[in-house]
C-alpha cells in the first residue's frame, strides 16, 4: 500500500516530465522510422535548446519566442548532421556523434558557464496562473495541449505532397530520386525538424526546472529510445497515426514505469539499469515471440531442381 500511495503521489510530476520529453522521443522517431536515418543528434540538440532558451530569457526575450529561437538552433544542428552525411558520405551515427560532441563546446560558449539559473525569468507556464492550478498540473495542461497540436499538425503534414515525399525518401531514397524527389532537401529538412523538436523539448524543460545545464542531455537518448520502443509495442507501427502517436504514448508509459521503480524504493542511480532492461525487453520481445510461434515447426524441404 505504501508503494501504491508513493506512486500515486509521483504521477503528476512524472506525467509533466514525460509530456515535455515526448518531444525528444518524437525527435528520435522521425529520423529513425520516417527517414531510415539512425541519428544521435537529439542528445546534443536537447541541451542546445535549453541553453539557448535560458540565454534568450535572460536577455529579455519573451518565453514563447525564446522557445522558437531554441527550436531554430536545434533545427540548424539537425541540418548540419544531415549535410555532413550527404556531402561527405559519413555514416549517420558518426555524423550525429560529431555534431553532439561539438555542441557541448557550443553550449558552453552560449551560456559562458556550465549552469545558468533562470528562476526569476518569465515562463510559458505563467500563462495558466489565473487557473490557480498546481505547478505540475499547469505543466501537464500546457504541454499536453502543445503535444496534441504537434501530433495533429504532423499527421496532417505527412499526408501532403512534401510530407509524402519525405516518407518516400525514407522508404527508398533511390526510387524517390528517380521519381524526381529532392532527396537532399527532404533529408536535411526532416533531420532538421527532428532537431527542432528536441531543442524545443529542452527549452520547455529549462523553463520547467528553472535552470539550464550543459550536461542536461546526458542519457536522454536512451530514455527516448526506451519510450519509443514501449510506445510502438503498445500501438504498433501499422499506420502513420499510430507511428506518430507512439512517442507521446510511450513517453507517458515509460515515465510511469520509472515512477513505479522509484516508489518501490529503487535508488535513482539504478534507474539507468531499469531503462536498459526496458529497452532490452522491448527489442527482444518480438524476436522471442516469433521463435516461440515457430518452435516445433518442421523445416521446409529445400527446393530441388
Amino acid at each position: 500500500m505504501d508503494i501504491l500511495n508513493a506512486w500515486i503521489a509521483l504521477i503528476p510530476v512524472t506525467l509533466a516530465q514525460s509530456l515535455i520529453l515526448s518531444f525528444v522521443v518524437l525527435a528520435v522517431m522521425l529520423p529513425f522510422r520516417i527517414l531510415s536515418f539512425p541519428d544521435l543528434t537529439s542528445e546534443g540538440s536537447y541541451p542546445l535548446g535549453g541553453c539557448v532558451c535560458a540565454v534568450a530569457l535572460i536577455a529579455g526575450v519573451p518565453p514563447l519566442p525564446a522557445l522558437l529561437i531554441a527550436a531554430t538552433a536545434g533545427f540548424l544542428a539537425g541540418c548540419a548532421t544531415a549535410f555532413i552525411h550527404l556531402r561527405f558520405r559519413i555514416h549517420t551515427l558518426l555524423a550525429g556523434i560529431l555534431i553532439t560532441t561539438m555542441l557541448y563546446s557550443i553550449n558552453l560558449r552560449i551560456m559562458g558557464k556550465a549552469n545558468q539559473p533562470i528562476f526569476s525569468e518569465p515562463k510559458v507556464y505563467d500563462w495558466l496562473s489565473p487557473l490557480s492550478l498546481s505547478a505540475s498540473w499547469t505543466k501537464i495542461v500546457l504541454v499536453g495541449v502543445l503535444a496534441l497540436v504537434t501530433y495533429l499538425v504532423l499527421n496532417l503534414w505527412f499526408t501532403t505532397e512534401r510530407g509524402t515525399a519525405m516518407r518516400a525518401v525514407g522508404a527508398n531514397s533511390d526510387m524517390a530520386e528517380a521519381q524526381g524527389i529532392n532527396v537532399w532537401r527532404a533529408t536535411i529538412g526532416g533531420i532538421g525538424l527532428a532537431g527542432a523538436f528536441s531543442a524545443f523539448g529542452g527549452g520547455l524543460m529549462v523553463q520547467s526546472q528553472g535552470f539550464a545545464d550543459v550536461n542536461m542531455g546526458l542519457g536522454v537518448l536512451i530514455n527516448a529510445l526506451a519510450a519509443l520502443m514501449i510506445g510502438e509495442a503498445i500501438l504498433g507501427r501499422t499506420t502513420l497515426r499510430r507511428q506518430l502517436a507512439a512517442p507521446f504514448v510511450g513517453a507517458v508509459v515509460y515515465y510511469q514505469l520509472i515512477s513505479v521503480c522509484l516508489a518501490a524504493g529503487l535508488p535513482p542511480g539504478d534507474l539507468k539499469i531499469a531503462t536498459g532492461v526496458f529497452v532490452l525487453v522491448m527489442l527482444a520481445a518480438p524476436t522471442m515471440g516469433f521463435r516461440r510461434r515457430n518452435a516445433g515447426t518442421p523445416a521446409k524441404e529445400s527446393f530441388r531442381e
